[in-house]
């Protein structure tokens, strides 16, 4: 008799692990499926952002342009021209952001990265570990509570 309940419990117990293993890789993949979804939602309005901001920035450098260069032409001057050099620059990395391949040329060059100089991504000291906070835990720990 106590066999067969012993058996019993035994399956019961292998079905329980199997339903928590389960459990516990649907909610994993839940997890990494929203942190996927909020990384793209953040991507989405960096990209946004950058278009908008690329709206106002175009706008400004237009009517910057337009002055400056009636301003070098009226004065004679043309050193009034000079400002416009690094605007363009910002103008046209918010342009390459919002519209162009910049995303794509940094996903690929952190692809490369990721690939060939995974010393340069190491933590100092190594992972963190739960030793590690438990450890500097109690050393700044006001209660004096630890077992």
């Amino acid at each position: 008799m106590g066999f067969i309940f012993s058996k019993s419990m035994n399956e019961n117990m292998k079905n329980q692990q199997e339903f928590m293993l389960m459990n516990a890789r649907l909610q994993l993949e839940r997890q990494l499926m929203m942190q996927n979804e909020m990384r793209e939602r953040q991507m989405a309005m960096q990209i946004a952002w950058s278009r908008e901001f690329l709206k106002y920035f175009g706008t400004f450098f237009g009517i910057a342009a337009i002055s400056l260069t009636a301003g070098a032409i009226k004065r004679k001057r043309p050193a009034f021209l000079f400002p416009l050099v690094p605007l363009s620059f910002v103008l046209t990395y918010q342009y390459d952001l919002g519209y162009g391949t910049l995303l794509q040329r940094m996903k690929g060059e952190a692809e490369s990265i990721l690939e060939t100089e995974k010393s340069t991504l190491q933590l100092p000291k190594g992972m963190i570990t739960f030793e590690s906070l438990e450890r500097s835990r109690r050393e700044h720990s006001k209660f004096f509570i630890d077992k």
